[in-house]
């Protein structure tokens, strides 16, 4: 027994060896497959490339650890704010240790924002409504609107009743009642948005109406420069140093009832933003796209683009190009106003344009081709683009010409294009390090502020939990990069913003000052 078994065993062995061998080299060859594709995909993620000083090392894992420890809080709490609607998801995201160091970040500029819903809706009522000769009207269709006059505003066919509100409040029991409805008017914030919009035909008329009603307020010319300085307060405490709205130019009116200029409208936007930045260092100004609604006919917008044209050469260093605003789904396509967004290239003049693109959730239509005219048109960046990804030929050719997408999560989410962010298309985006700004669209209109928020639901959301201060860091800089500014002006701020992202990043970090 003894003399048989002992040399099979015995040759047993080199075979076992060679088997764990092969075993053990097949387990590492895997391991550093794997450990490549990582390290591939990390390179190819929007900041990727970026190397960290060791200061933002050291910041960039106290964030992650704390964002870590928010995800996995969320996991046991089964409530990840990213995946619920912004209006039952703010409180959560207000306690965030993460969202409270993205308020401190310097963010750069804010290139996606509309006029009328640049600043919180509370100074509406509790500061402007409160103002002399403030009258209110409730119209035919049952929409609330606003007019400074005195002694009283014109009867129309709309308005046969002009109140005053002072008067008005002086008869009421429950004054904060009133405000608190009136506040109710001027935001789509609600406690259940699914019932309160069943679906985006309402939650659109409602958008409509909320902008008609807060533009007749805004648009009372003391309001209206009150307003720019205030706004852009609120998003420079949030650390923007620069915005560019897009702006349809309505007429601002004076008390006795006569109106501006969409020349005065602009200087306005100039000449206030100058004060604020006299005021405010760092602040590097503003910028207007001129906007148009894509309801009008092509004669109409002929029009406005001559006007953007002449506001351009007029306003050089305020007026950066022109849009086409309004609901994309509803509202007719690029290539029906090919012939009047083709005048300036007719004419040898340059209009730059940022259009509005792909806010849709449908493929194959002419709301989602959009995207395609908006690439032969050369736009300088595409607003929303949320349907990028379903047009492989359109997402290439941006990349080669370098137009970057303006993403806005919490208004897709709002206005029901993706109920959780995780799902977002900007993820696949940030993923292969395409050109991307974030920006905050109405930020008013859905009880937000400033940019922090986007910001927030971008990096714990859309970008998931490879997300880092690498993420955060282009993005800024993508922000100034993708800007209307000049060469030197984006020099100027970008130095500043270095400066101001050197200081978040100490303190991240944990160095004392």
């Amino acid at each position: 027994m003894s003399a048989g078994g002992s040399p099979g065993r015995t040759a047993l062995r080199p075979l076992l060896l060679v088997v764990a061998t092969a075993f053990l080299c097949s387990a590492v060859a895997v391991d550093e497959e794997r450990g490549q594709l990582l390290r591939r995909e990390r390179a190819m993620r929007l900041g990727g490339q970026l190397v960290l000083t060791r200061e933002e090392e050291l910041a960039n894992a106290r964030l992650m650890a704390i964002k870590e420890a928010e995800a996995q809080q969320a996991l046991e709490t089964r409530q990840f704010p990213p995946s619920m609607h912004f209006f039952r998801a703010k409180r959560l995201i207000e306690e965030s240790k993460v969202f409270h160091i993205l308020k401190k970040m310097p963010k750069g500029a804010a290139l996606h924002v509309h006029e009328f819903s640049l600043l919180s809706m509370d100074w509406l009522v509790k500061n402007v409504t409160y103002r002399p000769h403030c009258h209110f009207c409730v119209t035919h269709r049952g929409v609330l609107v606003f007019r400074f006059a005195h002694p009283t505003p014109p009867t129309s066919a709309e308005c046969s009743e002009w109140v005053l509100l002072e008067k008005y409040r002086k008869g009421l029991q429950n004054v904060t009642e009133f405000d608190e409805s009136l506040l109710r008017n001027f935001t789509l914030v609600t406690e259940n948005p699914e019932a309160a919009y069943p679906n985006r035909d309402v939650l659109w008329t409602k958008f409509k109406i909320i902008f008609y009603t807060v533009s007749s307020l805004i648009n009372y010319a003391p309001v209206f420069r009150d307003y720019i300085f205030r706004g852009l307060e609120e998003f420079y405490r949030d650390h923007v140093l620069h915005l560019e709205l897009r702006a349809v130019l309505f007429p601002v009116y004076e008390l006795d009832g006569s109106t501006h200029s969409q020349e005065w409208v602009v200087a306005t936007y100039r000449d206030v933003a100058a004060l604020f930045a006299e005021k405010h260092p760092g602040f590097t100004g503003i910028k207007i796209i001129y906007s148009d609604h894509r309801s009008k006919n092509v004669s109409l917008i002929a029009r406005s683009v001559e006007m953007a044209m002449k506001l351009r050469t007029k306003f050089p260093g305020t007026v950066a190009g022109f849009d086409l605003v309004g609901r994309e789904d509803t509202g007719r396509s690029l290539s029906y106003y090919s012939e009047a967004l083709a005048i300036p290239a007719s004419r040898g003049y340059r209009l730059p344009y940022f259009f509005h693109a792909g806010e849709t959730d449908w493929q194959g239509t002419s709301v989602d081709e959009n995207l395609l005219d908006a690439l032969i048109l050369n736009s300088t960046r595409i607003g929303h683009g949320f349907a990028l990804t379903k047009h492989p030929a359109v997402w290439t050719g941006m990349w080669k010409k370098d137009i970057p997408v303006e993403v806005c999560p919490i208004s897709n989410q709002v206005l029901q294009l993706v109920s959780d962010l995780r799902n977002h298309p900007a993820a696949v985006l940030m993923a292969t390090g395409f050109p991307v700004v974030i920006s905050s669209d109405d930020p008013a209109m859905f009880g937000a502020s400033g940019l922090s928020y986007d910001f927030y639901e971008a990096f714990m959301g859309i970008g998931g939990m490879k997300a880092d201060l690498r993420t955060l860091k282009q993005l800024a800089l993508n922000s100034i990069k993708y800007s209307a500014l000049l060469d030197s002006e984006k020099k100027a701020a970008m130095d500043i913003w270095a400066e101001r992202w050197d200081d978040f990043v100490a303190e991240l970090a944990g160095r004392p000052k």
